[in-house]
């Protein structure tokens, strides 16, 4: 469930576009402070969109810098933090420690049994750290592999389940902002999950594996209407944005909310029509 919530980069300025690099470097740097090298590799776009909307909303001392980089070793790279950054490290190492450890429940994946494994000596520190995140990071989490093994049929209680993740992921103080970031990051979450349903249901139909939206696939009309879901949640999910009052970088978050984030939705679904129309075509 990562890697869903990223800019559209063919739309930023090119100092946009940078200063975008600089809080994805900095929440680099920080996993490797958390975590050393394993940590890096959880690296997400989705957890840099969250640095910099907490950044921005509550306006805290920024880290500028330019650092050597293993990944770009010709010129030192620019890089941003906050005491954010560091927040969004720890969220983004707590959600990639469960997403692993889902994926060797579903299919006993053995890499991501061994990474879930190299990351534990740091869940504990993140636990005793943040409570509330971890404890709705594991309940939810759990409530929804009980609906798999139910066969839960019905897309908002699922989908509703991680965006409860999310939501309290987003709500990191108990203050004036909390329930617009909680209802942001909630129906955030609802639509990661239901995007990566809707990327893995070949696969899962395949190997066996629960999927919420199998059944519906099949269902006359689906497509447009899991469309108007997504439409419908992403929606949501700005009203609340637009609530806050965000300034700086502003311009990229709301990249990333109207635009960015249906990258992965449009790409496997402009490959399945294409290769439709190739099958009617030979067909006919």
């Amino acid at each position: 469930m990562f890697g869903y919530i990223a800019a559209n980069k063919r739309e930023l300025k090119i100092r946009e576009y940078e200063c975008y690099r600089s809080w994805y470097c900095g929440l680099c740097r920080a996993l490797r402070r958390r975590c050393g090298i394993r940590g890096r590799l959880s690296l997400s776009y989705d957890m840099t969109f969250l640095a910099m909307l907490l950044s921005a909303l509550y306006e805290p001392k920024l880290q500028h810098y330019r650092c050597c980089c293993p990944v770009h070793p010709v010129r030192k790279q620019e890089g941003r933090e906050s005491v954010y950054t560091e927040y969004a490290a720890d969220m983004n190492l707590l959600l990639t420690y469960y997403k692993c450890m889902d994926d060797w429940h579903d299919d006993h994946n053995v890499s991501r049994y061994v990474y879930a494994k190299l990351l534990e000596h740091c869940m504990e520190e993140i636990r005793s750290r943040y409570p509330r995140q971890a404890a709705a990071a594991a309940d939810r989490l759990g409530d929804i592999t009980e609906c798999e093994k139910r066969g839960e049929e019905s897309i908002d209680k699922v989908s509703g389940l991680f965006g409860e993740v999310l939501g309290s992921i987003f709500m990191v103080r108990e203050d004036e902002w909390k329930s617009e970031l909680y209802r942001m990051g909630y129906f955030l979450g609802k639509y990661i999950y239901l995007l990566d349903a809707y990327e893995d249901r070949e696969a899962d139909r395949r190997k066996g594996i629960y999927n919420v939206l199998l059944k519906h696939s099949d269902e006359p009309g689906f497509e447009d209407d899991f469309r108007k879901i997504l439409t419908m949640t992403m929606a949501e999910c700005a009203r609340s944005f637009e609530r806050l009052p965000v300034i700086r970088d502003a311009g990229i978050l709301r990249n990333i909310l109207y635009s960015g984030v249906w990258g992965r939705y449009n790409s496997p679904k402009h490959r399945r029509e294409q290769d439709e129309q190739e099958r009617n075509r030979r067909a006919g």
